[in-house]
């Protein structure tokens, strides 16, 4: 069973090197396991070059039986420490920066010090993931994000977007006043980690809706970093209006396009709909429930 589950890991992570440092071993040690129940089963598991790890025909049929198979043994596991008094195990949730700052953070902070066995271990990514398959218990996205199987729980409320820009950014290079005028402005872009392509901007207007294919000569995948490069004045950055409020307050900040950024329709938590929440999963739930 160990085997297998290192298999998992390193086929679900297409890495030797980030399934040794998730299973905390070597990476040799590792290799040395998976060479192990390869020889065992007479069948090649995973091809491996200097760049990549990929399952084979055979892997990839033992991956899609183990990974549901481990999930349903870890939930078994969960339910059953439950039985000692107080909720225990750990949660894998896949979320977005803004929601884990926003939301998950404060929520955990008033959780946690009450259960001192619930562990929660959070991965931040703008990719679309298949919680099931690799083995989260929830996820976190916007309410439109979530496909229809899943049971979702809103977390929070609806809330605004926002363009904005450095008061030396505009002295210097004035003030869009449609979305069609950002072409000719320096924006700072978010990498998309699925696809490789760069985020195009949302906006509407009296029902009208439109996406701007921004350019700019920067682009990264935390939006933390899109709001410094923003007040150093290296360009125009659409960001959640609560993470630049105190900005926009002081100043440091300007926005423009207010009248062209439609609310977002809030985050959820989303999990399989075949899941029976354990307590400790039951828990965490309330904690992030939104209340009107």
């Amino acid at each position: 069973m160990a085997d297998l589950t290192a298999f998992v890991v390193v086929a679900e992570e297409r890495s030797f090197t980030k399934a040794a440092a998730k299973l905390g071993m070597s990476q040799s040690a590792l290799s040395q396991i998976v060479r192990r129940l390869e020889a065992s089963l007479g069948l090649p598991l995973l091809n491996r070059t200097t760049r990549s790890v990929a399952p084979t025909e055979a892997g990839a049929k033992l991956l899609d039986t183990m990974a549901p198979a481990l999930q349903s043994l870890d939930q078994s596991l969960a339910s059953l420490s439950e039985m000692r008094g107080k909720p225990a195990g750990s949660i894998r949730i896949t979320s977005v920066e803004h929601a884990s700052m926003s939301i998950l953070a404060p929520a955990l902070a008033r959780l946690l010090p009450d259960y001192p066995d619930l562990g929660v271990e959070i991965i931040n990514e703008y990719r679309l993931v298949d919680i099931v398959a690799e083995r989260f218990d929830a996820g976190v996205r916007l309410g439109e994000e979530v496909d229809q199987d899943m049971i979702a729980v809103r977390i929070g409320p609806d809330f605004e977007m926002a363009v904005v820009g450095s008061p030396d950014y505009f002295a210097g290079r004035g003030r869009p006043q449609t979305p069609h005028d950002l072409t000719d402005h320096t924006c700072i872009n978010l990498r998309l980690p699925t696809s490789g392509g760069l985020w195009s901007w949302p906006f509407a207007k009296d029902g009208r809706e439109l996406k701007v294919r921004a350019q700019g000569p920067l682009a990264f995948n935390t939006i933390t970093l899109h709001r410094q490069a923003t007040l150093a004045g290296l360009g125009l950055a659409y960001l959640p209006s609560d993470l630049v409020e105190a900005d926009l307050a002081q100043g440091h900040l300007e926005r423009i396009l207010a009248d062209w950024t439609p609310p977002s329709s809030g985050y959820h938590l989303y999990y399989p709909s075949r899941r029976q929440p354990a307590r400790a999963f039951s828990l965490l739930i309330e904690a992030l429930r939104y209340k009107t």
